[in-house]
């Protein structure tokens, strides 16, 4: 799956998200319903952590540095009438993509939700980033009739 065996896929820790708040940065800057925000980007991650029960949060690191995440939290569904999965975040550094991390990190975080028993999974993403929509769609990921809406409190 990698095409490079020293990349190790872990949960991650709280020492991590100073890291994976830069991924972050780097997935909203070509998000235009998201900016970056690195105090909330840093409260979100610990969290996240935090609940392990409810929440995986993965990274893929190679010689001590970090060069990709990926969140999943779990919702209960009345449609499937039990728990699902929302992908949250998988994002990948610039000049490691292109080298399985990305495969590699879903794949896992697809395996832990089916461990967890999860019924479905599924993720929003930005109409307009194609390599996303590419890359999911190679994946076995297909679309809905969905449209995401959304309101601050």
């Amino acid at each position: 799956m990698f095409k490079d065996a020293r990349v190790v896929i872990r949960r991650a820790r709280p020492s991590d998200v100073p890291f994976m708040r830069g991924l972050l940065e780097e997935l909203f800057s070509i998000e235009a319903d998201f900016e970056p925000a690195p105090e909330k980007q840093e409260k979100g991650l610990s969290a996240l952590i935090k609940a392990r029960n409810s929440a995986l949060v993965l990274v893929a690191e190679k010689g001590g540095e970090v060069l990709g995440m990926c969140s999943v939290q779990v919702l209960i569904s009345t449609a499937e009438g039990g728990r699902v999965g929302l992908l949250e975040d998988l994002v990948i550094k610039k000049g490691a993509r292109e080298r399985g991390v990305g495969s590699s990190l879903l794949l896992a975080a697809l395996k832990w939700c089916a461990f967890k028993g999860l019924l479905r999974v599924q993720l929003l993403r930005d109409s307009s980033n194609s390599t996303a929509l590419d890359f999911y769609t190679k994946r076995g990921w297909s679309g809905t009739h969905l449209v995401c809406m959304r309101r601050r409190l």
